[in-house]
């Protein structure tokens, strides 16, 4: 079956004096069909989490210029960019006063599968219609707690510890990265990423309403717009990438190469 592609960005720097985080999808130039959708959610000192964040997505782009799905897997490919670009942020921070580092969550897109990987809070969903397929188990202290059974679910946005990462690049550690993956592509499948300036706000059910009901583009406004209103003046920095997955009308050309990424327009601040 041939599935055509809408993809959207959106990012909005909240009630932040800087933007940290940053967003990215790379489509291939040697491999057709395939893509990668990188976010990153920078933190550490005035300028330290946008360098960081800044780092994630020049190398991701870097190393999947050469990525070729016949010398590299997926996982390969995706821990690659997590360990260097957790190296050069360290690296950085030697010469700073500064301490950086940044989440990282990507996708990327063959015509046949989606492989993703991620370290720290910064999310990707699954939805195929309005089912949850998959969400990423966040790198942080509550999650730990949660799936712990020490919190409840409803607890943990009031959690004074809440912020608290236990993994993420530029930190002491070397980070390993969470993977998971999906196969074969179906009509319907929708991919979101997103930073917890934006997940923060909304449950599971109400993400998989506006996303099935929604094209990519007004289901970005709808999150945004939904995130700055429930934040009342305290939000941070949000950012989403959204890759919707459709059948492909009869005799229309499969587009899964041709990306049409657009930043919606964001509301005031």
């Amino acid at each position: 079956m041939a599935l055509t592609i809408d993809a959207t960005t959106g990012t909005h720097i909240g009630d932040r004096k800087e933007q940290q985080d940053r967003v990215a999808i790379i489509p291939s130039k040697r491999v057709k069909g395939t893509a990668l959708v990188v976010l990153a959610d920078g933190a550490g000192g005035y300028t330290g989490g946008a360098a960081a964040a800044s780092q994630v997505v020049t190398t991701a782009t870097n190393l999947f210029e050469n990525f070729s799905p016949k010398d590299e897997s997926p996982e390969q490919l995706l821990r690659e960019i997590v360990v260097e670009a957790h190296t050069v942020i360290k690296l950085n921070r030697l010469l700073t006063e500064e301490e950086p580092h940044s989440t990282f969550v990507a996708l990327l897109l063959q015509p046949d599968r989606v492989d993703w990987g991620h370290v720290g809070d910064s999310r990707l969903y699954h939805f195929r219609g309005a089912e949850l397929m998959h969400r990423t188990p966040d790198h942080s202290l509550v999650e730990q707690l949660t799936r712990e059974g020490q919190i409840k679910e409803e607890d943990r946005h009031n959690h004074p510890n809440r912020n608290l990462l236990l993994q993420a690049l530029g930190q002491s550690e070397v980070p390993e990265p969470t993977f998971g993956s999906s196969t074969p592509l179906a009509d319907g499948d929708t991919f979101l990423l997103c930073s917890d300036g934006l997940w923060d706000y909304f449950p599971d059910a109400e993400l998989a309403k506006i996303l099935s009901t929604l094209p990519p583009r007004k289901a970005a406004e709808m999150l945004v717009t939904g995130a700055r209103g429930r934040a009342n003046g305290k939000g941070d920095n949000l950012t989403l990438a959204l890759v919707k997955l459709a059948e492909a009308p009869v005799q229309a050309k499969p587009v899964a190469d041709d990306w049409r990424t657009q930043a919606p327009p964001l509301p005031a601040r």
